[in-house]
Parts: C-alpha cells; structure tokens; sequence
C-alpha cells in the first residue's frame, strides 16, 4: 500500500443496526475530540465538477482510479475550511487538504482561483492546475451529522454519518436556513470503518452485525441523483 493510502469500508445500515452498534462502541472505544455534548458533529460539503460531470459519471461507471473535489466547513463555522480532494485507487483512499480563509473560499466561488499558486503547498498548486483545467464549479452540497469513534492501533476511525440530506440546486455553503431534503430512507445511515494496514481483530469483533450491505457508496452520488 503507498503511504498516505488507507482502507475504507461503507455500510448502508438501518436504525436496529446502528442501536446496537453506538451502544458497543460508546463502551469500548473513545470519541473524536471535537464532538459536541450527543458526541456528533455536523459536516457540510460542497462538491465540484466539471462541464461533463465526470466525477459523478466516474462513479456510477466503478472506475477504480477516481477524484472527488470538495469544500468542507463543521458546524456551519468559517472558522475551519477545507478545500479536500478524496482520491480513490482500489481498494485505497487518500486524502489531501488544505484549509482555506473565508477570503479565499470566496475568490474560489467567484471563479477566483489564482491564489493556489502562491500557497506553498504543493496540493494549493495541484488544485490550481485541477481548476483551471477542468474548469470545476459547484455542483451539490451535501449534509449530515456524524457520530464519530477512534481506536488508536492502525489508526481506526468509525463514523455514523445520520440524517444525509442536501439542498436542492443551492450551494450556499454557510447558510444555515437552507430548505435540505433526505437522501436515504429515515433512520437508514451509512457505517463508514476507515484505517491503515489492517483492521485489528478487535475492531472487527465490535463490529458484528447481521449480513450488513457493504457498498461503493457516495453521498455526493446520492445528491446528485436527487438533482437528477
């Protein structure tokens, strides 16, 4: 596995399963740090695409070799933004980052890109060169509360995502009134078991559960099909 790569397994799981599930890790496993007093926290994402929408159309083909581009704020705060690419090679995913200003996030929504080149971070200049080639614009948001778990061996996150819903046509990212609209069919979630080499035995003993439906899934796929 390259460095930088880790594993992730997703699971569509319905209300009985996640019953179980939090009760299990709540007693055994610790909490994200950043979580609020229900031990979640709220995540907004604004994904882009380009004129052919071929990270959307990448996904629904299964294509192995794949990139995702997103801007992401937690808690509807500016205090923390993040202009991310998720790349997927197979089995593998990787994540690069790098936290915007508010100033910033603005240029880019206004077409404003230029900036990247004079960050000295080599992602700032990769993102330069996926913006200008590919011409990315705002295409969804995405919404949901997370529930996340941490186990420090192989660096195991376990996360809920709850309630995933998006904003039809709208990518007013820091609204806070937006009218959202589910995805999934309430109480269904998705179970995401994301680490590094491999999957302690540990872990995967909390995580038992009747025949979950693991899946390529995508929630910026599942918000843009409402769009559809």
């Amino acid at each position: 596995m390259q460095k930088g790569y880790r594993h992730e397994l997703k699971y569509y799981i319905n209300q009985g399963d996640y019953v179980l599930l939090s009760k299990r890790l709540k007693e055994t496993l610790k909490s994200d740090k950043h979580t609020d007093e229900n031990g979640e926290y709220f995540i907004r994402s604004l994904y882009f695409d380009d004129m052919n929408d071929s990270a959307f159309r990448d996904k629904l083909s299964g294509l192995d070799r794949r990139d995702k581009f997103r801007i992401r704020v937690y808690n509807l705060s500016s205090n923390i933004i993040k202009l991310e690419c998720k790349h997927k090679d197979g089995p593998y995913i990787r994540k690069d980052s790098i936290a915007l200003t508010g100033e910033e996030y603005q240029r880019i929504m206004n077409g404003d890109y230029s900036f990247l080149l004079h960050r000295k971070e080599m992602f700032a200049k990769r993102m330069f060169a996926e913006f200008a080639i590919k011409q990315l614009k705002p295409k969804v948001l995405v919404d949901y509360m997370r529930e996340p778990y941490v186990f420090e061996h192989q660096d195991v996150r376990i996360t809920f995502d709850k309630d995933i819903r998006t904003a039809y046509r709208s990518v007013d990212l820091f609204n806070p009134n937006l009218p959202t609209y589910p995805v999934l069919t309430e109480g269904d979630m998705v179970l995401e078991v994301k680490y590094n080499e491999y999957l302690p035995t540990y872990i995967r003993t909390l995580l038992q559960i009747d025949a979950p439906l693991r899946s390529a899934i995508s929630k910026y796929c599942l918000c843009r099909k409402m769009e559809l």
